[in-house]
């Protein structure tokens, strides 16, 4: 068959296998995706938190959980069985400015005999990876290598002498749980006035890039030490208040370490989750289980993002010395219920079984987002700031 006529009939498969009011209501928001009211991205005057999502079929993937070898199994859903796939199609719009496509080639010259560091969680390793995927495209599979190890790992694009990087640190602060993620949330105690274990890892980055929520989540206590106390003497804290403390010693470090002339920093805005399906209207579903379609309501936000914390977090950064930007993620996000990993994932190092998908209830990751999938967005706007 002509290749042509082969893609044709597999973008037609895909727009077909959606309802038919959807389909109308899609061909708009292609249609103006970029009009000629719309300014260049200029991050002084356009939001990335206006704008909405559009279907757009005639998508060309850059990479799959299958071309770039980089993607964890935990969030390959496509690889792992993920029956559908037009979440993969989705493009955030901006309302007043348009947005820059991720231009691999780009990144890299940008990059060229610098380091780039992605300090954070999971969801921050998400993000990571989701570059590296981005950038990878780009590359001949001679001209990468990737070291992973449970702290940091690196990934060098090397006829460019550059490297992107992730060390991992969930809270920022240090913690016991740092290296013993076992632990659970009854034993993990943090020492919020504690971060050069970590920082030493960060010194001599050229873009460093931050993210810190879901750990903080765990409960509305949190177990917290300073300075020479041991974990036994602790004190309980109210999450938002821990974080207010933990953010401030790690805005302390930045502060006195870091030269803005020689490093330009980023701190991701909270990554929402989605826990309860009657937030957006779904009475008897099972959190972000069997969504398909985002969540179209204008300017939507439910209960998986704290907006306590969203203010530390603007308020702590706000009043840092060494300029930090803030890149507002929160809002798109909160419309991707359906771009989530739910159970098409694995746990303890293992696929899950039919069984275990079978149940939702107890398995569904509403946390963690599918690559390709969401983080890809996030990176489009980073590298419209960088």
């Amino acid at each position: 068959m002509d290749k042509k006529k082969e893609k044709q009939e597999e973008e037609e498969k895909r727009t077909s296998s959606l309802p038919a009011r959807a389909r109308m209501m899609l061909t708009r928001p292609v249609q103006e995706a970029t009009p000629a009211a719309k300014e260049a991205f200029d991050p002084r005057r356009c939001s990335t938190t206006e704008g909405y999502w559009a279907y757009n079929w005639t998508k060309r993937l850059p990479y799959t959980d299958q071309t770039c070898p980089f993607v964890d199994r935990q969030i390959s859903c496509q690889r792992n069985g993920r029956p559908d796939s037009d979440y993969l199609y989705w493009d955030w719009h901006l309302d007043g400015c348009t947005l820059p496509r991720f231009d691999p080639a780009a990144v890299l010259e940008k990059l060229r005999g610098k380091r780039m560091l992605f300090v954070g969680d999971s969801l921050q390793m998400g993000q990571w990876l989701s570059f590296v995927c981005l950038v990878n495209s780009a590359l001949h599979y001679s001209a990468r290598t990737m070291e992973r190890t449970t702290t940091l790992s690196v990934f060098t694009a090397t006829e460019y002498n550059a490297t992107i990087e992730f060390y991992w640190a969930p809270f920022l602060v240090e913690a016991n749980s740092d290296r013993n993620i076992r632990l659970g949330a009854g034993g993990r105690v943090l020492h919020v006035d504690a971060v050069e274990l970590h920082a030493k890892h960060w010194e001599g980055a050229d873009i460093l890039v931050f993210d810190s929520y879901v750990w903080w989540m765990s409960g509305s206590r949190i177990k917290a030490v300073w300075g020479a106390f041991g974990d036994d003497g602790y004190e309980e804290l109210d999450a938002w208040v821990a974080f207010r403390l933990g953010l401030k010693t790690w805005a302390n470090w930045v502060d006195a370490n870091i030269d803005p002339n020689a490093t330009r920093v980023f701190f991701m805005s909270i990554s929402t989750t989605h826990m309860r399906s009657e937030d957006w209207g779904r009475d008897g579903g099972i959190r972000c289980y069997n969504e398909t379609w985002p969540i179209t309501r204008r300017g939507y936000w439910g209960s998986g993002a704290d907006r306590r914390m969203m203010e530390v977090m603007s308020d702590v950064v706000g009043r840092m010395r060494v300029p930090v930007t803030l890149l507002n993620v929160t809002q798109l996000t909160e419309h991707r219920a359906d771009a989530h990993v739910s159970v098409y994932t694995e746990t303890g190092g293992e696929l899950l079984t039919a069984a275990q998908r079978a149940d939702p209830r107890a398995h569904a990751d509403c946390i963690h987002w599918c690559l390709p999938g969401v983080p890809d967005t996030w990176n489009q706007i980073l590298y419209a700031h960088l």
